[in-house]
């Protein structure tokens, strides 16, 4: 991207949660959290403030699959930054007088999801919907937290933190040849530890209510659907793209314009690397739960009905304009690259993008549709009263 001055990274290992024994939920962050605490020559001040001074705006995440870092700065900066990160990644400090403040961070992220029912239904929802471990969230429990020590943080980094499987992105103004050696000096020797196995545990798939003494309901329902890797997941795209994008969409126009019945709804595509499903959330009133979820399923199931030309070539202009938006920005142009290489093992163009949206029809969806009718949803309900859902 030579017309920028930025250039943007993103390196992700494959330390996710789903990688973190059952009874110690929430390590992946914890240990993130950890790593960013000092790392090679540098205490955890030094590694703030260099990056700060190199003009760099960091940022780090737990997925499913990844533990992820990034960054944006000006474009001469990235060699240096990419140096503080490589030994982050490498030789983190892992400080043990330390360890409290981090799990203190991260039990607020735990308790910000108890106080947002919103996040906790979908939450919920997922490990409904997924085979067990790919339905967790990265927060983990209170008390899962609370067991954590630092033995457990230096196990899954040395565990985990290894180049198998390991990503990194660049994006932005960047020289490729100097880039090259850069990553190659900087992480060259970066040893590789053994593959991690997971074990799968079949998701419960049925009907779960939370009761909370709240005079609001928080509804999500999920159905499966097909990963980003698969040749049609831009066929569903579209479909849940009429659904649910823009003030136009089914979702909005039926549930909330024309019934009144909701102050937010929306549904989207969800995508692991081998596996996909459609989630749908509203947030309505504990009187209107019920004709909330009544009309939610029927427009779910009025979807695969089928969709006209009209609704997809609007949602079109809508996705290309995104694509666009996303080509300006460094960051967010990193973070696509690195996510096309983990499903797809190579990345798409803008024009290939572009040539796929163009693609999409009104039949082509259609018939993806009447092929794969739902058979099964899978409902949460975080609210005061249990809902009546239809066999």
């Amino acid at each position: 991207m030579p017309w920028l001055e930025s250039a943007a990274f993103a390196v992700l290992v494959q330390a996710g949660c789903a990688h973190e024994p059952a009874g110690k939920l929430g390590l992946a962050s914890l240990t993130c959290e950890m790593a960013q605490r000092g790392a090679g020559k540098r205490d955890s001040r030094q590694f703030m403030a260099d990056l700060e001074n190199l003009g760099a705006d960091s940022s780090a995440s737990v997925s499913i699959a990844h533990t992820s870092f990034g960054g944006a700065m000006p474009a001469e900066s990235l060699p240096e930054v990419l140096s503080i990160y490589a030994d982050l990644i490498q030789r983190p400090h892992l400080p043990n007088d330390q360890l409290e403040d981090a799990r203190l961070g991260c039990l607020q992220e735990v308790k910000a999801v108890e106080d947002d029912l919103a996040q906790k239904t979908m939450q919920q929802l997922r490990l409904a919907h997924y085979a067990e471990p790919w339905g967790r969230s990265s927060q983990g429990t209170e008390a899962t937290v609370n067991g954590l020590s630092i033995a457990d943080v230096k196990r899954h980094f040395q565990q985990l933190y290894s180049p198998r499987g390991a990503i990194l992105s660049v994006a932005g103004k960047i020289e490729w040849a100097r880039l090259k050696d850069d990553v190659q000096r900087l992480f060259g020797d970066w040893k590789a530890a053994g593959a991690s196995m997971l074990t799968e545990t079949p998701p419960p798939r049925t009907y779960k209510h939370i009761a909370v003494d709240s005079s609001q309901t928080h509804i999500g329902i999920a159905l499966d659907a097909v990963p980003y890797s698969h040749s049609d997941y831009f066929q569903i795209r579209g479909a849940v793209g009429v659904l649910s994008d823009g003030m136009s969409s089914r979702l909005f126009t039926e549930v909330r314009e024309k019934r009144g019945l909701v102050y937010t709804v929306y549904a989207m595509i969800h995508s692991l690397r081998d596996r996909g499903a459609i989630l749908a959330y509203a947030g309505t009133t504990a009187e209107r739960a019920q004709a909330t979820l009544d009309v939610m399923l029927a427009e779910l199931n009025r979807l695969y009905d089928g969709i006209t030309a009209d609704e997809i070539d609007r949602l079109k202009g809508r996705i290309k304009r995104a694509l666009i938006i996303q080509q300006e920005s460094s960051p967010s142009r990193a973070g696509s690259i690195a996510l096309d290489w983990y499903y797809l093992s190579r990345v798409r163009t803008m024009t290939e993008l572009s040539k796929i949206i163009d693609d999409l029809s009104a039949d082509s969806i259609n018939a993806y549709l009447a092929a794969h009718r739902p058979s099964h949803f899978t409902i949460t309900t975080v609210g005061r009263d249990k809902l009546q859902v239809p066999q």
